[in-house]
């Protein structure tokens, strides 16, 4: 008996009851095959190397069959999107398995691209290959990165026909988190009235995942000061690396602050604030530079959310509810100024590092420095400039600002700032690569990105890896189809 056959299937979400989700099965892809899978997922998880071995595994994550104790569900949420409230929404594409016991915890599976549900409004229920590969990779990258985020345990894919802007074919992304439960399932309570369910599900969220919260004298305060902070985290960390989400609603919001619902991300090459990763964000909602005000302005919807649950005046009540989520602006000014400073390398803190932060940023929107290279061979100018200088149009500006950089430099900045600044991120070019060889039946560029995508901090075997985009990269364009 293998180890997989004794998992045990906990699936707390379930107890909730039927308001809270659909019950249904998979409509399974025919004639499945592995695309890839993670073996640093499955690690997280505590399953064994080769449990991909198995002659049922690829049945069950190809949505055909099922493992005993899991229970296929969707679950029903609402929420904004793009600003503009969108009513009921819900998983549309996605299945949720179960919850299974892991050595680090319950931990969730979901099917992304398992067909239809009663969410699924005009789609079609299904992902395909592209759109599962980068979500996929990108998961997997995150975590190695250091970033919360929701993980990615496999693809598998099928020569199943998916028009999309043109044919395509079938796949299902495995993703693994504690919770895959998001602002918007509390947004989609609140909005219909059904108070008594969004209590269910607050205290319910409280004693699973915040179990710290149930004493406050406030628990439903005290969890939004809670998600407040966990989404300052996350923002901050993706501005350090120049991630861009692309489609930020209050639907692809965690309560855990997890990256989560990886569409049209993308890592920035050439360094602009106002870059706009999502070609369906005609009015740039989503830039760069305002994800931090976007995670501010949907802490803002969930706390209209909770207003409900709290006892005293409305008015009171939204006032203590909005010094919860006030906590988010301090929390977000100094993550930021702690991971630049480490990007930089400094020693110790000083007033003028901000100015610092900011001065070398605006250098590089003025070249349009490509980010992540920018930061690495930073990491190595203290020895060798002349490759930093080499990204910069105004050289004598940057020269001025290296003068006022390397006196505040730590004794052993180099190492700290290779620690921290990439060699390797998935730049959307480097996912196509491994998109095009797929769609000819070669998954071999994938495995092989996932494992340089799994040490970003170390140098690649392909320098290509790690250089600058080529010319071609530019007309790349990825949407919310993506």
């Amino acid at each position: 008996m293998k180890p997989l056959d004794g998992l045990a299937w906990t699936n707390r979400f379930a107890e909730l009851g039927p308001a809270f989700f659909t019950e249904l099965p998979a409509q399974g892809l025919p004639e499945p095959h592995w695309v890839a899978h993670s073996l640093a997922c499955a690690a997280l998880l505590g399953w064994p190397a080769d449990w991909t071995s198995r002659d049922d595994a690829l049945a069950v994550f190809a949505g055909n069959a099922v493992w005993p104790g899991m229970r296929p569900l969707a679950t029903v949420y609402s929420g904004h999107q793009f600003g503009v409230w969108a009513g009921q929404l819900g998983d549309g594409r996605a299945l949720w398995l179960g919850e299974v016991d892991t050595p680090n915890g319950p931990h969730e599976l979901q099917l992304k691209g398992g067909g239809l549900t009663p969410y699924s409004r005009r789609g079609d229920g299904r992902a395909v290959l592209r759109s599962s590969i980068r979500e996929f990779l990108c998961s997997e990258a995150m975590a190695a990165l250091g970033v919360p985020t929701t993980r990615a345990l496999c693809i598998t894919g099928s020569a199943l026909p998916v028009r999309r802007e043109a044919v395509e074919t079938a796949a299902i992304v495995t993703r693994v988190a504690p919770s895959f439960v998001r602002f918007g399932h509390f947004e989609h309570f609140a909005h219909h009235d059904q108070l008594d369910a969004l209590r269910r599900l607050a205290d319910w969220f409280i004693a699973a995942h915040a179990p710290e919260c149930a004493d406050a004298p406030e628990p439903v305060v005290a969890l939004l000061r809670k998600v407040s902070l966990q989404t300052a985290d996350l923002v901050a960390h993706w501005q350090a690396i120049g991630f861009c989400h692309g489609v930020m609603n209050t639907d692809n919001m965690s309560m855990l602050g997890l990256t989560l619902d990886y569409g049209p991300f993308g890592f920035m090459d050439a360094f602009d604030p106002g870059h706009i990763c999502n070609h369906s964000d005609d009015r740039g909602r989503y830039a760069y530079a305002r994800q931090p005000g976007v995670a501010f302005w949907n802490l803002h919807a969930l706390a209209q959310a909770l207003l409900p649950l709290l006892d005293g005046e409305p008015e009171a009540a939204g006032e203590r509810l909005l010094e919860a989520v006030e906590s988010y602006r301090e929390r977000f000014a100094g993550q930021m100024l702690m991971r630049m400073r480490a990007k930089l390398g400094l020693a110790g803190d000083d007033a003028g590092d901000q100015a610092l932060a900011d001065d070398l940023l605006k250098h590089m929107a003025a070249s349009s420095a490509d980010f992540t290279v920018t930061f690495r061979r930073l990491s190595r100018a203290l020895t060798d400039p002349e490759p930093l200088r080499d990204l910069f149009i105004d050289r004598d500006a940057l020269d001025a600002w290296l003068a006022r950089w390397r006196p505040r430099t730590a004794p052993d900045a180099q190492a700290r700032m290779m620690a921290v600044n990439p060699a390797v991120v998935l730049r959307n070019h480097l996912a196509e690569g491994a998109i095009r060889a797929a769609d000819q039946g070669d998954f071999s560029e994938t495995e092989r990105l996932l494992k340089v995508l799994s040490s970003p901090y170390d140098e690649p075997e392909l320098p290509s890896d790690a250089a600058l985009p080529p010319d071609w990269a530019q007309s790349l364009e990825v949407s919310c189809s993506s």
